[in-house]
């Protein structure tokens, strides 16, 4: 069978931690993630730790699962703001929350999410039930001193309000920022950290890159939001842990400083963002 993956790049001079990925879902073909092979490809270029997020019930039982597993892995549970409309027309969603707090009490746990707003693939009949889903997480987030992990697309003025209502939790992440440099600011004014994904390499995201420009560099993170948003030059390939060393060179270049510095802040902000370190794996 031909290998899907593009190759590897150079290895980073220091470790980071890719803080939002998906090893549970198929790539293209249908083929399912072999994770050991994941996790020994990423910690071949320094991505030594990886944060596993839960996207519904299922998924989020199999990254608390994973994460008990595996020493460099952690998980975050969530039901995807896509999910609750289709659980709330089923009658389901508030017996699904109940379950993902429960789900968070667990000591593999680091963060609920990711959960937010999304208002491209959800139209306005479904909003109720994204609303009452987020604000149901961001008081999981509170109960339980978890990182609140959130989803904005093309939501931003109602996710700032709604955080506004309900009070932002401690540590919250901002998954593969998305907006502008005034929403950016925003964010950072309420104390989030932002995490940029491989989008921000693609040629038509000046604005993101803008974004990036304006962070300090205690509030930047990295994710692949794997096995999406592949980094340039593989866009159209499956996405993967061992990829960021592509996004974090490109990030290192409009931030302004030294790859190794940027991969050390990473790190740092990484532990800060999502409640301590965690052992890399062995």
């Amino acid at each position: 069978m031909t290998d899907p993956w593009p190759e590897a790049p150079e290895p980073l001079p220091s470790p980071v931690v890719d803080n939002h990925c998906h090893l549970d879902h198929r790539i293209k073909g249908g083929l399912l993630i072999d994770v050991d092979d994941a996790l020994d490809r990423a910690a071949a270029v320094n991505v030594t730790r990886i944060v596993q997020v839960g996207c519904d019930l299922e998924g989020s039982h199999w990254a608390v699962r994973t994460a008990r597993e595996q020493p460099s892995v952690v998980a975050t549970v969530a039901l995807h703001p896509n999910e609750a409309p289709r659980l709330a027309a089923e009658g389901t969603l508030e017996q699904a929350l109940e379950e993902i707090d429960t789900l968070a009490a667990d000591e593999a746990v680091r963060g609920v999410g990711e959960t937010g707003l999304d208002y491209f693939r959800t139209g306005p009949d479904g909003r109720e039930a994204q609303h009452l889903s987020f604000r149901e997480h961001i008081r999981m987030a509170h109960r339980h001193d978890r990182t609140l992990v959130i989803h904005d697309r093309e939501a931003h003025d109602d996710v700032l309000r709604v955080l506004d209502e309900e009070g932002m939790p401690p540590r919250t992440v901002m998954h593969c920022f998305s907006g502008d440099e005034q929403f950016a600011r925003e964010c950072l004014d309420r104390g989030a950290y932002l995490s940029f994904a491989g989008t921000v390499t693609f040629k038509n995201a000046e604005t993101l890159r803008n974004a990036l420009r304006v962070t300090p560099r205690d509030r930047i993170l990295v994710e692949t939001d794997a096995p999406f948003l592949t980094p340039t030059p593989h866009r159209g390939r499956p996405n993967a842990s061992f990829l960021v060393p592509l996004t974090v060179r490109f990030m290192a270049g409009i931030a302004g400083i030294s790859v190794d510095e940027l991969c050390r802040d990473i790190v740092a902000n990484t532990d800060r963002a999502f409640g301590g370190p965690w052992p890399d794996r062995i």
